[in-house]
């Protein structure tokens, strides 16, 4: 990996990481399902628009949409509408630090779903670093009991499950096609998801006008930490390895927790803040980062086009 590409690696974390603080800044004025809904729709029109400008189109209709809505399903509407429904309970850095354990969950289901990805005792003892650090995330909450803060912690957990199934569901079946077309067909049909569950549940037409920060931080929401976000993320992914960039799946929960510190002055215990640390080292130990030749090449490597 360059230099080029770590800057732009932490550039797409900085984009992407704020969207559960802004999460938690909306959800208090808007229901989660109307929030996703919203924050989707907008995000899909903006990267639409940027794929008709890059003169590209959505594929004709096929088996192809059938792959898109799975994906839609469980890398964008069940996880989003999760995560939002989670954030009503838990703070947006706890839920950061959650959504890290994705790759852990990736590298469990590829290994029963894919040929070509199998676990090695290096990638089991990650795992096992990462879900002891999930234990000591969770057990205030569950040695407190059942309540509203155990709910959510389990929506936000079940979420990067999600993700999981969706990361590996396209890996299998959505290779090989323009940038873009992917996130823009998902985020569509993920759209067309919740827009009439919002609709018929939360009733959002019965709903008083939210805010103008609130507003603000949809907007961002949409624009910047999704539709932005997967501008940048297939730009890098022309110019970064597989490996490199695995980079970001610990990235952005560090900066959705920061964000969520600083700015929203929540509170964490030292067993969050020890938990996060086993999950990203175990997410480091899985994709190989603690040897010397995965770090050499950040400044001798060659500068790509």
């Amino acid at each position: 990996m360059n230099l080029r590409t770590f800057i732009w690696l932490v550039i797409l974390a900085w984009v992407w990481g704020p969207a559960f603080m802004l999460i938690k800044i909306a959800v208090h004025e808007i229901p989660p399902l109307t929030l996703i809904a919203g924050r989707l729709t907008l995000a899909a029109l903006v990267l639409y628009l940027v794929l008709r400008f890059q003169g590209r189109r959505l594929p004709g209709w096929g088996t192809i949409w059938k792959h898109f809505a799975v994906v839609a399903l469980a890398s964008s509407a069940l996880p989003f509408a999760l995560i939002s429904w989670g954030e009503q309970h838990i703070d947006s850095a706890l839920a950061a630090m959650l959504t890290g354990t994705t790759p852990l969950f990736t590298m469990i289901l590829a290994h029963f779903f894919t040929s070509d990805d199998r676990l090695t005792p290096a990638k089991i003892a990650g795992i096992l670093i990462g879900f002891s650090g999930l234990i000591l995330l969770a057990a205030p909450a569950l040695l407190g009991g059942l309540q509203a803060s155990t709910w959510g912690l389990l929506a936000t957990l079940v979420s990067a499950v999600s993700y999981g199934v969706g990361i590996v569901y396209a890996r299998q079946n959505l290779r090989g096609l323009p940038p873009l077309v992917v996130p823009t067909a998902q985020l569509l049909l993920a759209a067309l998801y919740l827009l009439p569950l919002a609709w018929v549940i939360e009733q959002p037409y019965t709903l008083p006008l939210p805010s103008w920060p609130t507003l603000a931080a949809v907007l961002a929401l949409a624009v910047v930490s999704t539709a932005l976000a997967f501008v940048l993320y297939y730009r890098v992914m022309e110019k970064a390895s597989a490996t490199s960039l695995s980079m970001i799946a610990y990235l952005v929960p560090i900066v959705g927790t920061i964000l969520g510190v600083v700015l929203l002055d929540e509170q964490l215990g030292w067993l969050a803040y020890l938990g996060c640390s086993l999950i990203l080292l175990g997410i480091m130990a899985v994709n190989n980062l603690f040897q010397w030749g995965h770090w050499r090449h950040l400044h001798t490597a060659p500068q790509r086009p």
